[in-house]
């Protein structure tokens, strides 16, 4: 059983959208929170691509900043809809300040179309935040959310992710998440090819993945946003390479 919860999400609900009150942030794009998720973070590791052509009995996607659970929900949909029926998806997550259950159903009410995932979700919030990992849908999916700070969760495992979801709030407003032993512990967690993809494209993110030896590129953003970044784990720190697929 994980640690007892002390801190919870603090935030509000703006023209029915929850905002932190603590960061001052949102929790997903005004635009379109959904089709942000899909073009950030399931495009920009051309998930959908690579699980169709699946090899491998699991794949591994490690989240920063849990959230509402929208980045899960849409991975999970999407492996459903194209992985291979025998393979198993282990969706590990990290989050400082979990949603109540409440807030959570909530806020996943704005995606009629995550529906069926997210009421497997909701019906297991509780016992994933006491537990740690919930099995769902006949174990093709293993979720797992670590309750704490990002660095300090992420030191504490050992398995390997395949891609990364970089998210969580803003550089600027959450720079306690978004340092060098973070990026440190990608690398240690990536295999040569791991792929990353977040929403942002501040030049300290860019700079300290590079360090750690992923090649960071940018791409459009999504919405308002100008550009942002993904890239792959290419095993050599310092590397100045740019992400050239995608």
């Amino acid at each position: 059983m994980q640690d007892t919860i002390k801190t919870k999400a603090e935030l509000e609900w703006r023209d029915g959208m929850p905002y932190s009150t603590a960061f001052g942030d949102v929790y997903f794009s005004s635009d379109n929170g959904m089709l942000e998720t899909e073009y950030v973070f399931l495009q920009s590791n051309d998930l959908q691509s690579r699980w169709q052509v699946l090899d491998v009995s699991e794949f591994t996607i490690i989240e920063t900043g849990f959230g509402t659970g929208l980045n899960f929900l849409c991975a999970a949909s999407l492996w459903l809809r194209t992985a291979p029926a025998g393979a198993q998806l282990k969706f590990i997550s990290v989050e400082k300040y979990p949603l109540n259950l409440q807030d959570m159903a909530l806020a996943l009410q704005h995606w009629p179309a995550l529906k069926p995932v997210a009421e497997l979700l909701i019906s297991q919030y509780e016992s994933l935040l006491n537990n740690g990992s919930v099995s769902l849908f006949n174990h093709r999916i293993q979720l797992s959310v670590l309750l704490g700070d990002a660095t300090e969760c992420l030191s504490a495992i050992h398995t390997k992710a395949d891609a990364w979801f970089l998210d969580g709030f803003a550089p600027s407003k959450n720079p306690d998440m978004w340092h060098a032993g973070l990026f440190e512990q990608m690398a240690r967690l990536s295999h040569v090819g791991s792929t990353f993809a977040t929403f942002t494209s501040a030049g300290t993110v860019r700079r300290g993945l590079t360090a750690a030896g992923f090649a960071a590129g940018k791409r459009t953003g999504f919405g308002k946003k100008r550009e942002m970044l993904h890239g792959y784990y290419t095993g050599s720190q310092n590397t100045a390479a740019a992400a050239q697929h995608g």
